[in-house]
């Protein structure tokens, strides 16, 4: 049993907490356990009206200006992965409350939050922690947050034509894709965009990373995977002089002539997983995977 004072940094979508009365048991939860809760911004300009003497809250924040010992993100896969940009490099556990649809990162669902709080209040919360990449341009970091949980991606802009980009992997040449763009997925990545575009689906922890095009012009390009621990330089050539880099769905317009370089980041995302909870179940349940559509 964790006997000092636990305090918690809640993320989330108002119009969603709004919408679920577990939550509001959740927030008196907290509060019956002496917990401290920080609001972000946004979150608390949605909600304060209804806050208003119902539940007492210790501070509003701003950015990645907080300090707790984990942090709750209300919403979707989105929220979560707006809300692990946000903590960074800080290593604070992540307790995703799934209000969206699929629900892979945010993977406790509203009426088994209390379950999972009581594990954490005691101690016993399950964390796993999940491999980030970076991506740097021109030997610097990306402006705004360069880390990825789930992928990198390389794309055309708009209705421009395809794009060049010419892959290396520790400085060794790779191939030069003719392509809509190329993903650059983790582990974590695996089962979202890299998924939808054809890439394998790959199980946490297991050290490597995907690289797969988007609507490469030749049958001969397939996605590839190799070691986390390797360097991907990348050199894009457009007719428009310009592509999209979206580091986990955030995009910047980027000018040709930039050489991007992809790694695996100094730290990682730590999350909190249900009891119980197994990555081969999950795609079972939230993706059909193996499911006989003749059976129904």
């Amino acid at each position: 049993m964790i006997k000092r004072r636990l305090r918690f940094a809640l993320f989330g979508n108002a119009s969603k907490v709004l919408e679920s009365v577990r939550i509001w048991g959740m927030l008196e939860y907290l509060v019956r356990h002496d917990a401290e809760i920080y609001l972000d911004q946004s979150l608390y300009l949605g909600l304060r009206q209804k806050l208003e003497g119902a539940v007492a809250i210790a501070g509003v924040f701003e950015g990645g200006n907080f300090d707790v010992d984990y942090v709750i993100s209300l919403g979707g896969d989105g929220t979560f992965l707006k809300a692990a940009g946000r903590v960074g490099a800080k290593q604070i556990p992540i307790i995703g409350v799934n209000m969206g649809r699929l629900g892979f990162l945010a993977n406790v669902n509203p009426g088994d939050i209390r379950a999972t709080l009581d594990e954490v209040f005691a101690g016993q919360a399950e964390i796993e922690e999940r491999a980030v990449i970076q991506l740097e341009a021109d030997g610097g970091p990306l402006e705004g947050c360069p880390y990825a949980l789930n992928d990198i991606a390389i794309l055309k802009r708009d209705n421009a034509a395809m794009i060049s980009i010419r892959a290396s992997v520790n400085g060794e040449y790779l191939v030069t894709y003719l392509a809509d763009g190329l993903v650059i997925s983790t582990p974590t990545g695996s089962t979202a965009y890299s998924l939808s575009v054809g890439g394998p689906i790959i199980v946490p922890q297991s050290g490597i990373l995907s690289m797969t095009p988007v609507a490469p012009h030749s049958l001969n390009i397939r996605p590839i995977v190799i070691s986390d621990d390797s360097e991907i330089r990348l050199e894009v050539e457009s007719r428009s002089h310009n592509f999209l880099a979206a580091v986990d769905g955030r995009s910047e317009k980027l000018r040709e002539g930039v050489t991007l370089t992809i790694r695996k980041a100094p730290h990682k995302v730590r999350i909190v997983k249900r009891s119980g909870q197994r990555f081969f179940s999950t795609l079972r349940e939230k993706l059909m995977w193996g499911a006989d559509a003749r059976r129904l």
